[in-house]
């Protein structure tokens, strides 16, 4: 299975920040939507990413008080990356190594999405499900062996 399979799967929804908006404010979509991370764009391109990673540092330095930190003082600028035709045991892989429970998918420098190590469970079981499936009913379905 192909990261742009997982993106298929998922869905192509971004969840974004700038880098000038408030940490307040990016915690607060956060949790509205119920997501662990943020895209941070700036003039149409990522910038950087904001997971609930950064905001607990964030939240540890300045001791919860969070006036007047912006998403770009706490953001990842450089995040790891995955592309479309990376196999999903070389994300789960780099995700492991990276300690990253989200990646932007990149394509040149388009952003397809982001994968959470959620949505690579869920794809693997999906395609272990199915892969299950197809061996029962192959099993099922065996020729009987021919009467002498």
């Amino acid at each position: 299975m192909q990261v742009r399979e997982i993106i298929k799967l998922k869905g192509g929804t971004l969840f974004t920040a700038t880098p000038r908006q408030s940490l307040a404010l990016a915690i607060d979509t956060m949790a509205e939507l119920d997501v662990g991370s943020l895209v941070v764009m700036e003039s149409g391109a990522m910038a950087g990413m904001l997971t609930f990673r950064e905001v607990m540092l964030a939240l540890k330095q300045h001791g919860s008080a969070t006036d007047g930190v912006t998403v770009g003082d706490v953001m990842v600028k450089d995040p790891v990356t995955a592309y479309p035709d990376m196999q999903a045991n070389d994300l789960r892989r780099l995700m492991i190594e990276t300690h990253s429970r989200y990646l932007p998918v990149m394509e040149g420098t388009t952003l397809l999405g982001v994968i959470s190590f959620l949505d690579v469970a869920k794809a693997v079981l999906e395609e272990q499900n199915f892969e299950n499936k197809m061996l029962k009913n192959y099993i099922k379905n065996w020729p009987d062996e021919p009467k002498a």
